[in-house]
């Protein structure tokens, strides 16, 4: 039987000096970047997850932008459990002067540009999340 697991994320970006910049996180001790994101709490809503892992793992808040909730879904192994795991993304903007704070899931962050941001990502679903968050920001500033 696998366990059904359910995780929220957000799209993080700042305009910094007319830049739009992602926020990118290196996982440790896995070793792969990716978009902030974890696990539904018993009570929380998805939006509550997302602010609160981001929270935990950067240090950051965000304002979430109604109107762009996307997912993904993939089933994979863990220590010799089966899992199908579902993720909610959401966008949202932090202050450009905001200081991150690294969890210790983590070993490194970065802010990217688009294009930059893109390629570091190391998921495909990531990066489709990406190209669609990167889709509606544009919308949004312009």
């Amino acid at each position: 039987m696998k366990n059904i697991l359910k995780s929220s994320g957000i799209v993080i970006y700042r305009i910094r000096s007319n830049i739009l910049e992602y926020l990118i996180l290196h996982y440790f001790p896995a070793g792969h970047w990716d978009l902030p994101k974890g696990n539904i709490e018993s009570g929380e809503t998805k939006r509550q997850a997302a602010l609160r892992e981001l929270k935990e793992e950067t240090g950051l808040t965000a304002a979430i932008h109604d109107n762009f909730q996307e997912d993904i879904s993939y089933a994979g192994q863990y220590n010799g459990a089966d899992f199908f795991k579902t993720v909610y993304f959401f966008v949202g903007e932090v202050d450009p002067s905001s200081k991150v704070t690294l969890s210790s899931e983590h070993q490194a962050f970065v802010w990217l540009p688009y294009e930059q941001a893109l390629e570091k990502l190391t998921y495909d679903n990531a990066k489709a999340i990406l190209q669609k968050a990167h889709r509606f920001i544009l919308l949004l500033i312009n």
